[in-house]
């Protein structure tokens, strides 16, 4: 697993900034980096984020 930041605020600006510039979907992102997708969205959505698929991001 890629070492990613554990504080959800800073993940959250982690992870929308790796799907602008590198990545057309979290799915993507998860796979190409060892990540586990349930994991990262159950994260971000215990901070109050969702992932959106239309704008790929999280808000």
């Amino acid at each position: 697993m890629t070492n990613i930041p554990q504080d959800p605020i800073i993940l959250y600006s982690y992870l929308n900034t790796m799907l602008r510039d590198r990545y057309p979907s979290l799915a993507d992102l998860c796979e190409a980096n060892g990540l586990d997708l349930e994991d990262i969205v159950e994260r971000l959505k215990s901070a109050g984020f969702e992932y959106n698929e239309n704008t790929n991001q999280f808000r």
